[in-house]
């Protein structure tokens, strides 16, 4: 399931009945999930989090924004926070399979309807500013709600959707899309700001101001500090005690967790730390994070422990919250704080027992059915290759071996986990042409509808079966590799492994071929199967050039 993140910043943190009447906005719109509402009384500025999937999350913005510009006059507000309107800013952030192409194609969507259907003016910013002057929010937003009468009679700022006329009322959004902000602290044993505050100014960004040998900051022509970078890109930083928790942090925003990952940054405080003599003792997630940050950590130290990263996902997040210390202050609970768990994604096949899925298999029930039972032997093809991988790296005499071996289940579990997927979306898709299927057809219209909605469907059961072929033709050179360097003692599992990639391909291919006929375009059908056939092909000469070369093996060791 695509999911978007969407983070808007409403002008409104003291009227109760106004918050929960927004938060209901986006409650109750079917395919998202409302994860927090964070108002501020100080500010006069409620956050709202919520998730799904990319036309939920824009239809949820859009009635969120709505809702905001019925209740909220801006010719009132008053708060400590910067702000331009009533829902001042509202970015969409990729969470999972959703590019940041994506995320910005929908804040223009979203921009240009609420200009035309609401009236008020819309600016973009970050990822999809229309000018690279734009993509500072700062900038945008400079002169306020105050100044924006002025700023629209500015043909510079001519708003990106709607006219250049000051709605009073709403005043005007800024939409945008941008990386996920993670707001991350690190714990240390000390109550000493200065070292938080110093460890801070070596990681950030920002960096600190360099000074002379007297200890003066340093400045250029203009008068400007000079500065000395920090470590690290897209970290903001700042050192504080915490009386709560006796201790001094060092706490962190990081804006690309993908250019400032996680484990480097924690790795990088407590080398820092132990320089100035404390030590960081774990760390404190402020909200959520996308599972990716974590699946990145936990392989982080597996390669650091010399082995391969090639581990299953539920691995990887023990060792991450283990390594990084996300315990410390209190229980960290990866169901709650792991933005992906809090949007249910229902698996029942793959959630199954496998003595349960033999039993719904083997029923009347049509579903599960061949192209599940592919999917999953695509599974444990891969699941195969990555244990022979496991078993070869680290073992003396397979030097060689180590490093592609590792590098070999690294890529067989992101096949493994694209397989169990198929496993459910193969009957999901099944289940979806039987629905087509049943549509009425007594008018024009109906049968018109119901048999594009055949089509559709039909193509879906058509592309999850050729996923499973795709990914079998790269689980089976794996096989072969596998069979070719893996350890001695454990090539019958890479022969497993390639015929059980044949297995996969097989039953994929015959399910792409029974649904081939019923699509009407005559050119998706030709290049289809022309794929299909290739990829079939491939798979069975891998796997037959894996099985011949263990039995090979086997057959002189029994002779020997």
């Amino acid at each position: 399931m695509k999911l978007v993140e969407c983070v808007p910043n409403f002008s409104e943190g003291r009227n109760r009945a106004t918050i929960d009447a927004i938060a209901e906005a986006i409650r109750s719109t079917e395919g998202t999930e409302l994860l927090d509402v964070d108002p501020g009384v100080d500010t006069n500025r409620t956050v709202m989090t919520f998730i799904g999937t990319p036309d939920a999350v824009c239809e949820a913005a859009f009635r969120a924004i709505a809702r905001a510009a019925e209740l909220i006059d801006m010719r009132v507000h008053r708060g400590a926070h910067s702000r331009m309107g009533a829902t001042d800013v509202c970015p969409f952030v990729p969470v999972r399979e959703v590019s940041m192409d994506e995320c910005a194609a929908l804040a223009r969507k979203l921009g240009a309807r609420v200009a035309d259907e609401l009236g008020i003016p819309v600016y973009l910013y970050e990822q999809a500013a229309s000018r690279p002057e734009r993509r500072n929010l700062a900038v945008v937003r400079k002169g306020e709600y105050e100044g924006l009468a002025a700023k629209l009679a500015d043909p510079d700022w001519a708003p990106d959707f709607g006219k250049a006329e000051l709605n009073a009322r709403s005043g005007a959004t800024i939409i945008g899309a941008r990386e996920f902000l993670i707001a991350y602290n690190f714990n240390l044993n000390t109550r000493d700001r200065r070292i938080a505050q110093d460890i801070a100014f070596e990681i950030r960004e920002a960096g600190r101001a360099v000074r002379d040998e007297r200890g003066e900051i340093v400045r250029d022509e203009s008068g400007k500090a000079v500065t000395r970078p920090g470590l690290f890109a897209f970290v903001k930083a700042v050192g504080w005690v915490m009386d709560d928790f006796d201790c001094a942090q060092v706490s962190m925003n990081l804006t690309n967790f993908k250019a400032a990952p996680l484990a480097e940054v924690f790795d990088a405080v407590c080398r820092l730390a132990r320089e100035r003599g404390v030590r960081c003792t774990g760390s404190e997630l402020v909200g959520l994070i996308p599972v990716d940050c974590l699946l990145e950590a936990g392989r982080h130290y597996l390669r650091q422990a010399g082995k391969s990263a090639g581990a299953p996902e539920r691995e990887l997040l023990r060792l991450a919250v283990q390594s990084l210390g996300l315990g410390e202050l209190y229980p960290f609970e990866i169901d709650k704080k792991v933005i992906e768990r809090r949007i249910p994604d229902p698996r029942p096949l793959v959630e199954m027992s496998v003595a349960d899925f033999a039993d719904e298999t083997s029923t009347d029930s049509p579903a599960p059915g061949g192209g599940s039972v592919a999917a999953l032997c695509g599974a444990m093809a891969a699941s195969l290759a990555s244990m022979v991988a496991w078993l070869t790296a680290g073992k003396p005499g397979y030097e060689k071996a180590w490093e592609p071996m590792k590098a070999l289940a690294v890529e067989a579990q992101g096949l493994k986990a694209a397989c169990l997927r198929a496993v459910d979306d193969d009957t999901a898709a099944f289940n979806a042409l039987m629905a087509a299927m049943r549509k009425p057809k007594k008018t024009a219209a109906q049968k018109a509808e119901r048999q594009a909605a055949i089509q559709q469907a039909t193509r879906g059961a058509i592309e999850i079966p050729l996923s499973v072929l795709r990914a079998a033709a790269e689980i089976a050179p794996l096989a072969e590799q596998a069979a070719g360097a893996g350890l001695r003692s454990s090539l019958s599992d890479a022969a497993v492994s390639a015929d059980c990639a044949r297995t996969a391909a097989e039953g994929a291919f015959y399910n792409v071929l029974i649904n081939l006929p019923a699509v009407d375009d005559a050119s998706y059908r030709t290049d289809t199967l022309a794929e299909a056939e290739r990829l079939r092909a491939a798979v069975g000469a891998h796997a037959a050039a894996a099985c011949k070369r263990v039995e090979e093996a086997l057959r002189a060791d029994l002779e020997t």
